[in-house]
């Protein structure tokens, strides 16, 4: 199924490129007939992808930390002969530990890459898809995002931005053409815990077996949803049981259960 018409210079953009989810999206949207524009830090990464995707792949490394790596991106884009018709916003990155024992440093560059180059990369993408009358917008959050993530607060919050910002921007973007859709994963075998400082296999020890998905699957289901018109997407239904509950239960109960459960508060005494 292609999401949009056809044309010989639309294509996606898809950032967090490199691996897990946003690998497996490209790759969904290659096969589905829209040609991508991988984007991340590792340029070898990107170019071993491209390569496994064919030639419909195209590599714009950058570091959207950066403010001025993401100001770049829509002439880098325009210098392919492209124009960004479909837009998703997968990078991200995650701090494990109390508030009182993460970097500042570290902090700032996730709320860099996770919220700043969120709305970046739609202010800068988006008007030109309400002036063309057609576009998609697909931002990845987390299960997360409905509600604190005690020892990850700073993901948490930054998640609950991007759900909220992408409702809202759904809403705002009715009758333009255009559409904007999130979605939330539960825990995903990506390797993702292990750069955040939490390796799965000792994740997986703390959370039930029946939480986790493989990223293809999670990557699926967030095209599929997406491609019906749907606003949030949350993959697996114990994941949507998890994002009810987030929604149903009392922070003074639920805020507790997760702080003990979380493999951080049993390395950090």
């Amino acid at each position: 199924m292609s999401l949009l018409p056809g044309l010989p210079t639309a294509a996606a953009l898809v950032t967090g490129a490199s691996a897990g989810i946003g690998a497996h999206i490209a790759g969904e949207l290659i096969r589905r007939g829209h040609p991508v524009i991988l984007v991340a830090r590792r340029e070898d990464r990107l170019r071993e992808l491209a390569q496994s995707l064919g030639p419909a792949a195209h590599v714009l490394a950058a570091d959207l930390t950066d403010p001025a790596a993401r100001a770049a991106l829509p002439a880098r884009v325009a210098d392919l002969g492209l124009q960004v018709e479909i837009l998703v916003n997968n990078a991200g990155a995650a701090n494990v530990g109390r508030v009182a024992d993460v970097a500042v440093a570290d902090e700032l560059a996730l709320i860099e890459l996770d919220v700043a180059a969120v709305v970046d990369l739609c202010s800068r993408f988006v008007p030109g898809m309400v002036a063309r009358g057609r576009g998609a917008v697909l931002n990845v959050a987390s299960v997360g995002a409905f509600g604190p993530v005690p020892f990850q607060a700073s993901y948490g919050a930054a998640k609950a931005f991007v759900l909220s910002y992408t409702e809202a921007l759904r809403e705002e973007l009715r009758g333009s053409g255009v559409t904007a859709s999130v979605v939330c994963p539960g825990p995903v075998r990506t390797g993702f815990g292990t750069r955040a400082g939490i390796p799965d296999e000792e994740a997986e020890k703390m959370l039930p077996a029946f939480l986790w998905q493989q990223p293809e699957a999670v990557a699926r289901t967030a095209v599929d949803g997406w491609a019906r018109g749907r606003a949030v997407i949350v993959p697996g239904a114990a994941n949507a049981v998890a994002a009810l509950a987030y929604r149903l239960v009392p922070r003074r109960v639920l805020l507790p259960i997760l702080a003990r459960s979380h493999p951080a508060r049993h390395r950090h005494r």
